[in-house]
């Protein structure tokens, strides 16, 4: 397997941990390549977009010119995974013209809608596909206001949705990159398995 972090901002490196751990898990080699220039995409058979600063994300992706190939990768239907800022650059409006939307997921959110750093906090999240809570961690998390009819909702905290999957895209408010738990990239990219539980490889 060929992955790709897009590297422009974000914990790139926390989410080549977890891909590797997940890969390991599922008895996969795994290459991983950090993206921050355009041609790269198109190698790779996944795809993760981390956390960050969303409208400097967006920004950086179109003056690269890795929105479109990013857009391309999920018309491809390769697997895709966007983690907080990359939900809300992945989604279709982020109601702020500031950021400049992809448009591969078929939702509206609210930017920051959990609050400040300082309201920073982490919940036993249950996520359908695994069969037990995952640690979520949400970080000045966006909320999914809307979703379209071909989006599944896999979990939602306090009636909110934080976690779904359109087709081969796997998004989320919070952050599994910041544990160990590789549990949910297994769900981004190993689709086919079956339930995932805690009781397989972690580290």
């Amino acid at each position: 397997m060929h992955a790709g972090v897009i590297a422009v901002q974000g914990d790139v490196s926390e989410h080549a941990a977890g891909l590797e751990r997940a890969a390991d898990a599922h008895g996969i080699d795994c290459e991983i390549s950090e993206i921050r220039t355009s041609g790269l995409v198109s190698e790779c058979d996944v795809l993760l977009m981390p956390g960050g600063e969303s409208t400097t994300i967006s920004r950086l992706l179109a003056d690269e010119g890795i929105d479109t190939e990013i857009q391309a990768h999920v018309e491809a239907e390769k697997p895709l995974l966007a983690t907080c800022a990359g939900l809300i650059v992945a989604s279709r409006d982020a109601n702020d013209e500031r950021v400049q939307t992809l448009g591969v997921v078929d939702v509206t959110v609210d930017r920051n809608a959990f609050g400040r750093q300082a309201d920073s906090f982490e919940a036993p999240l249950d996520i359908a596909g695994l069969d037990e809570p995952f640690p979520a961690v949400f970080i000045r998390a966006p909320v999914i206001d809307t979703v379209g009819e071909g989006v599944e909702i896999l979990a939602d905290w306090e009636g909110n949705p934080v976690a779904v999957r359109q087709g081969s895209i796997v998004a989320t408010s919070f952050h599994p990159e910041l544990t160990t738990d590789t549990r949910l990239h297994q769900l981004a990219f190993f689709a086919d398995e079956p339930t995932l539980s805690r009781s397989e490889p972690q580290q």
